[in-house]
């Protein structure tokens, strides 16, 4: 039982980063060909398809009725997302964030966070919901696409710096795109096999240990789908290709909501079950971490260390109560109390600080210029 449980998440794991890489490798040239901005690449390209996993898991798990694997996956995935894959990429270098984000996909992500919360507060989210949402996904992308047509001249050196400097898209053989398009569709199929192996595996851990597929879905399958995130996040940054590495983080949590969530409920009979409990605590969670990025991101247009190290300590705060929680340690009362009596106001008093601070800076520099 134990082995096989271990060799299915395992093998799940292996063969989604793999088609993850290959997804996000063969998609991103074949962006950069048409003539597709590196930000908007990372937004887009990069961001669905690192979220590729997630979309293999959450429709599987549509499929065979368990809701609550499928909402845990997007929520869970979109709490990682922030805390611990910007955390990360803020740690190894100061993450310098591009003014289109603050004023544009951010302000999109926690507004479509909130439609999300309020689809979920009769308990179902719907086939109305699911087309509603993969609706406003397509909206989105064609929109995207066709703003950065106007940065052309980025993505030609993006272009420049792949496939070398004097080369033209237009001159480029049709090898590169067959190639391409075969990354794309190997890919997809070692995603398709690695999400049925990892929801199986994940459901049999869940019934050995009699841990509910909630918490499977928040944490292990969450974390496990978004290894391409943390895989494409980290190289870009280490690249300093910080477009891209930021962009993929917000347009990921953007395409969870969108695209995963409006597809699982699309195809899951009678819709996706929102379980009472997260409802009144881990969609709460999401929504809150989707408004911390805002005040972070002003307070100087970049994500500094010490900032990636708070958002680590609460990816691990969050996983610590959600285990709790699942197994009703006794540690849990003290837990929630210093939590909710401690470091949360500090945090929130914190930001609010820095955010009141960068205002004042940025209007005092105005009026010197």
């Amino acid at each position: 039982m134990t082995g096989t449980v271990l060799s299915l998440l395992i093998g799940g794991l292996i063969f989604l980063s793999i088609g993850g890489e290959l997804l996000v490798r063969g998609a991103s040239r074949l962006a950069v060909l048409v003539g597709i901005s590196p930000l908007v690449v990372g937004l887009t390209v990069v961001a669905f398809g690192t979220s590729s996993p997630e979309l293999a898991v959450s429709i599987q798990a549509g499929l065979a009725g368990k809701s609550d694997i499928a909402v845990g996956n997007v929520i869970g995935s979109n709490i990682f997302n922030i805390l611990f894959i910007l955390g990360a990429c803020a740690l190894i270098s100061p993450l310098i964030v591009a003014v289109q984000l603050i004023r544009r996909e951010v302000p999109l992500m926690i507004v479509i966070s909130l439609l999300f919360a309020g689809l979920a507060l009769d308990g179902v989210i719907g086939w109305l919901d699911g087309f509603l949402l993969f609706s406003l996904l397509l909206i989105y992308t064609i929109w995207a696409i066709y703003a950065s047509r106007k940065e052309s001249m980025a993505a030609q050196v993006e272009f420049a710096q792949e496939f070398g400097p004097n080369t033209l898209p237009e001159q480029r053989s049709p090898r590169v795109w067959f190639v391409n398009l075969g990354f794309i569709v190997g890919g997809l199929l070692c995603l398709s096999f690695g999400s049925n192996w990892l929801v199986d595996g994940a459901t049999m851990l869940a019934r050995a240990f009699g841990v509910s597929d909630v918490v499977i879905g928040l944490t292990i399958v969450a974390a496990g789908t978004s290894l391409p995130e943390v895989v494409a996040s980290i190289v870009a940054t280490i690249k300093r290709e910080r477009d891209i590495a930021v962009g993929n983080v917000i347009g990921s949590n953007i395409f969870n909501i969108l695209g995963i969530l409006g597809l699982a409920a699309l195809v899951t009979p009678g819709g996706l079950q929102v379980a009472p409990a997260v409802s009144t605590f881990d969609l709460p969670v999401m929504l809150a971490v989707a408004f911390a990025t805002l005040p972070i991101f002003i307070t100087g247009l970049s994500i500094n260390r010490w900032e990636g190290v708070l958002f680590l300590s609460y990816y691990i705060a969050y996983t610590t109560y959600v285990l709790l929680a699942a197994t009703q340690h006794d540690a849990l009362p003290a837990f929630s109390s210093v939590m909710v009596s401690f470091v949360l106001p500090i945090t929130v008093v914190t930001l609010a600080i820095l955010t009141f601070h960068a205002i004042r800076r940025r209007d005092w520099q105005k009026v010197q210029s």
